[in-house]
């Protein structure tokens, strides 16, 4: 809408100063030739832009002008909660009213803590998702989140982990971000509180009717609760394990808290700086792939059925990757060489002093 697109321009210049007309664009999300009519619009409604000329140049608001139309909307004031988060917030489709509630805020704040907040936003970040994965395609997102504000049963098809797809009917009770990828937390009609995973939804339509939240759920404690049952069931073993210092470092990295929690409950390390370390595993199928993960840095000790899986696949790999080596054609005999006849002495030839120039000895 226009009448917001000029109230944000408006608290830009308020709250940084003179920007171009590039600059307000990029913010906007608009053309230049659009951010050019909406400042003549806040020039005819009286708000006194002026616009300076030259490379230092650009639109600037009268000193000592401010503006109070500070209130926020109440989609506004519930995008503040994703405030540390503005990749989540585009993706549940808040971008713009986020910003324009950060606007608004450091419009309504005096100057000393609105410059301490404009300096906290320019040395603090927060980046959710893990390094080396590309985010989840999540098309169905921005819907699953507005059933969830209205409270809206909706009608899914859900891929499962098994590639099963499956029609439920979902009363939507919230989302939750973890590690970069988005799950939604719903109740089946007629059954307990599950989590799905969001990019594995392949449809969402609306049923046009509502719901009831269970009496008592928090969201919050839900997802602790389901995370340490989950944590619980997939860490079915623990591996003894022999590690390198290498590996040592790899844990941490390659399993998280349990390779962390591995490291802090080591042995001591032998002459070739190799620990003992025990490290929750998964079944033993995902503990094999897991652990090779190591390479030569590691060496399963027990429990001796583990310890004969990973051999096995390692063997696997051997003859996988094993080059047949060529068979060399035999050599044939050199033959003898005949005896070399001894060197004859030869007698030592005197010595003839050199001519002189004009032929004298």
């Amino acid at each position: 809408m226009r009448a917001d697109r000029l109230l944000s321009l408006l608290l830009l210049l308020q709250n940084r100063g003179r920007m171009t007309a590039p600059e307000l664009a990029a913010e906007l999300e608009v053309s230049v030739r659009t951010v050019y009519r909406d400042v003549e619009a806040l020039g005819a409604s009286g708000v006194p832009v002026r616009a300076d000329r030259g490379p230092a140049g650009g639109y600037r608001l009268m000193d000592g002008y401010r503006t109070r139309l500070t209130g926020l909307t109440d989609a506004e004031a519930a995008s503040l909660f994703l405030v540390g988060a503005p990749g989540p917030a585009r993706e549940l489709g808040l971008g713009a009213v986020l910003a324009t509630a950060q606007l608004k805020l450091q419009a309504a704040l005096p100057a000393g803590p609105a410059d301490r907040a404009r300096l906290v936003r320019d040395r603090f970040h927060l980046d959710a998702p893990a390094w080396f994965r590309d985010a989840d395609p999540v098309p169905h997102l921005a819907a699953v989140a507005a059933a969830v504000w209205e409270q809206r049963a909706v009608r899914v098809e859900y891929r499962r982990w098994s590639g099963e797809v499956r029609q439920r009917e979902l009363h939507p009770l919230g989302v939750v971000l973890k590690g970069g990828i988005w799950y939604l937390v719903a109740a089946p009609a007629g059954e307990g509180v599950r989590t799905y995973r969001v990019s594995r939804l392949l449809s969402v339509g609306e049923t046009g009717e509502g719901f009831e939240r269970p009496a008592g759920f928090e969201l919050a404690a839900y997802w602790e609760e389901s995370s340490r049952r989950l944590e619980a069931a997939l860490r079915q073993g623990v591996a003894r394990l022999r590690v390198s210092p290498r590996a040592r470092r790899l844990l941490p990295v390659q399993f998280g808290a349990p390779g962390v929690r591995a490291l802090e409950g080591a042995g001591p390390a032998d002459g070739d700086g190799w620990a003992e370390v025990e490290l929750p595993v998964e079944s033993q199928a995902v503990a094999v792939g897991d652990l090779l993960r190591l390479g030569a840095e590691a060496e399963v000790l027990g429990p001796p059925e583990l310890r004969s899986a990973v051999a096995a696949a390692v063997a696997a790999l051997a003859g996988r990757y094993a080059v047949p080596v060529a068979p060399v054609a035999p050599v044939a005999p050199v033959a003898p060489v005949a005896p070399v006849a001894p060197v004859v002495p030869v007698a030592p030839v005197p010595s003839v002093p050199a001519a002189g120039v004009d032929g004298s000895v």
